[in-house]
């Protein structure tokens, strides 16, 4: 998990080196043979379907059988998409170029956007909530933000409440231009619990390490006139 302003290593350049530039190679000229990887890379055979065999075991190449033109089946690799998944992508960039053309930060345009991304996802979410206990309940949401890329979890406090804890931001790139993705972050999850009084105790964008909310049983009517 990473800050505002930190750098991690693209998941491309986690992969090892010969690996990697088999991909690449794949990915610039498309499904591609052991040996004719092994020429382009000045490589043996040998080791060629060496690493393509790792590679495929981790899910990150497929190959199909051709004919080689002697009668004889071959096998011809290309990527699937999980490798593609490593290759680097610009949508957070694109995402926030596109927001500020709408008028940037303040623009109620795109406080509009937002809002219509927290109803859609409230609306995805209300059918997987209804007929749960408050707990289930939460354990469920939870489960739908890690779904969604927070790599999120919940933990039970003992005083009774919950406590989310979202290790990865999935719009990070967008929340650091747009207060609104947080705001709204907020927003689906108290609408999706609203049996809950739902609080933000850590918050990325000022500086903590994850995003974490605590979650409280709302207090009864009779409770709530009581404390007026």
């Amino acid at each position: 998990m990473t800050g505002p302003g930190s750098t991690t290593e693209p998941p491309l350049q986690a992969v090892p080196t010969t690996r990697r530039a088999l991909m690449v190679a794949i990915k610039r000229g498309g499904p591609r043979r052991a040996q004719d990887l092994a020429a382009e890379l000045s490589l043996t055979v040998a080791g060629v379907r060496q690493q393509l065999a790792r590679l495929e075991a981790d899910g990150l190449v497929t190959h199909q059988s051709e004919a080689d033109g002697r009668g004889r089946p071959t096998h011809v690799y290309e990527l699937t998409p999980l490798a593609d998944a490593l290759f680097p992508k610009r949508y957070g960039d694109l995402t926030t170029e596109l927001l500020s053309y709408l008028g940037g930060p303040g623009s109620e345009q795109v406080d509009e956007l937002f809002e219509q991304r927290g109803r859609r996802r409230l609306h995805d979410a209300e059918p997987r909530l209804e007929n749960l206990s408050l707990e289930e309940q939460v354990d469920e949401l939870t489960a739908i933000l890690d779904e969604d890329g927070y790599l999120a979890d919940v933990e039970r406090l003992e005083d009774g409440r919950w406590r989310i804890t979202e290790h990865n931001c999935a719009i990070l790139s967008v929340a650091q231009g747009f207060r609104q993705a947080c705001s709204s972050e907020l927003s689906f999850i108290r609408h999706a619990l609203p049996g809950a009084e739902v609080q933000r105790v850590a918050h990325l964008m000022d500086g903590a390490h994850v995003c974490a909310y605590e979650v409280r049983p709302a207090p009864r009517s009779s409770d709530r006139s009581d404390i007026g």
